[in-house]
């Protein structure tokens, strides 16, 4: 995710609070198909995985079994904007939307339950709707964290049971939503210690000395920082002593508390192991944090590009010359067809995970042929989670007459651009002069540095500029 114009366009409708300071979204999931568990031991637990966002929380569970309730309210206060900062849109999607798939690409978890204030149902709703997610129930939470969590966990209670088709799971992981990437070796590592001890907690070492303040506004004590560790999510839980120790809770604990393993300990008697957590697990709190997500998320989908040239000899050349200028930064994938739905090997491409593609054509403006692209950009689900970059190459391949400005043609390929723009493409123009007078690997490490440039920034502001390298 990058940095860019991101606080004005944190405006997700409906998103606000029915209390002050607070809006809730919790996410869980169910039981997986049997066999989906390649990373369990053959013994593995019954588990459910629950995430939660800090009053926020995602859940996934799955048949092993496994699910996972993701806690996703919390109303922005932090962040300094009236959106809660779940709903806030980072690269064309809620953040929220980011966490849900990160649990979702994990295969033993089948079921993912959101937990949301009921004012925000719908808008959950609707997230999910339009990105796709799948195996996903959205349910009412609760007016704190707390409350919202015990909200989701009632929904696998025997009194329940009978009324949902959510199995009741033997281990439970609460995560925090706005905690978008969290991977698959931290939720199994917190899995299996829960299903040993009972509960499971990811930590961090302390970046500042906790301190206390006396009543008179100074320094009354402070903690050796060496001995403590700041407590991260995903959490684990077997489910039902989690659940034991939400019933047996005060008031006071639902309304004021905000850590689940000190329940399991003051209720249950329950010890958590505490996993060394990695440093992706932080939280989105503040304005900055967005900016620096959206920074991970754009680098992320930066990795890696597919170079497309038609079968004509100045296309594949300088294909051949942009691809060795690319590869010592990032992945290139390179292929020469004739551009048809039919291409087999680029049908391969569309269905993996690249989200940036240069098409060299020797024609002024290929617009045809762009078109085609993205047509079957579309129709692979590509565009649907990230906004893929096209970079559309003309060669100048003329050695007589210089390349001529069709004001006209430009004019048509902005349009063009802006149109495709609504399916999540964004499409640019780069000029390279192809002549025997002009230094090739020079004009193409040009070109190298501003395809960078595009992908790794972004910008829609730039869709449909032709660029001379």
């Amino acid at each position: 995710m990058r940095c860019g114009e991101l606080p004005t366009r944190c405006t997700f409708k409906g998103a606000t609070a029915t209390m002050p300071g607070l809006s809730y979204l919790h996410l869980f999931s169910a039981p997986v198909r049997a066999g989906a568990f390649p990373a369990f031991p053959a013994a593995s637990p019954r588990c459910a995985l629950w995430g939660c966002l800090g009053p926020r929380s995602l859940a996934g569970w799955a048949r092993s079994r496994v699910r996972s309730p993701l806690e996703a309210g919390g109303s922005g206060e932090r962040l300094g904007g009236a959106t809660p900062k779940q709903f806030c849109i980072v690269q064309g999607r809620p953040l929220v939307s980011y966490t849900v798939r990160a649990v979702e690409r994990v295969s033993w978890i089948s079921d993912i339950i959101v937990v949301v204030s009921p004012e925000n149902i719908e808008t959950m709703k609707s997230i999910i709707e339009k990105y796709g997610h799948k195996r996903v129930t959205v349910t009412g939470g609760g007016i704190t964290r707390h409350r919202s969590i015990f909200n989701g966990l009632k929904l696998f209670s025997e009194n329940e049971f009978s009324n949902n088709q959510l199995q009741k799971p033997e281990v439970v992981i609460i995560h925090d939503a706005v905690r978008p990437f969290v991977e698959e070796d931290i939720l199994l590592k917190v899995v299996m210690a829960a299903k040993e001890h009972g509960a499971a907690g990811a930590i961090r070492p302390l970046v500042s000395t906790v301190i206390a303040s006396a009543a008179d506004g100074c320094l009354d004590h402070s903690l050796e920082r060496a001995k403590y560790r700041a407590s991260e999510m995903p959490q684990a839980f077997l489910f039902d002593i989690i659940f034991q120790a939400y019933q047996q809770c005060t008031d006071y604990d639902l309304d004021y508390g905000t850590e689940c393993l000190h329940l399991a300990l003051k209720y249950c008697k329950t010890n958590a192991k505490l996993v060394e957590g990695t440093a992706d697990l932080w939280k989105v709190t503040y304005k900055r944090d967005l900016y620096a997500a959206e920074s991970i998320i754009k680098d992320s989908l930066s990795q890696q590009i597919c170079i497309i040239t038609d079968v004509k000899e100045a296309a594949v050349k300088v294909g051949f010359v942009l691809h060795e200028s690319l590869r010592s930064q990032i992945k290139v994938e390179t292929i020469s067809i004739s551009l048809s739905k039919q291409d087999n090997h680029l049908q391969n491409i569309f269905s993996g995970q690249y989200y940036n593609f240069v098409c060299i054509n020797d024609k002024k403006y290929a617009t045809e042929e762009i078109q085609q692209l993205v047509d079957m950009l579309e129709e692979s689900n590509i565009p649907l989670l990230h906004p893929v970059v096209l970079i559309s190459v003309h060669l100048n391949t003329s050695e007589n007459t210089p390349f001529s400005i069709d004001l006209e043609e430009l004019t048509r390929m902005k349009k063009f651009a802006r149109e495709v723009k609504r399916k999540n493409v964004l499409v640019y123009g780069l000029l390279i002069q192809y002549k025997d007078y002009f230094p090739l690997q020079e004009t193409v490490n040009s070109a190298a540095a501003l395809t960078m440039a595009l992908i790794k920034d972004r910008n829609p502001e730039l869709i449909g500029q032709l660029l001379v390298a």
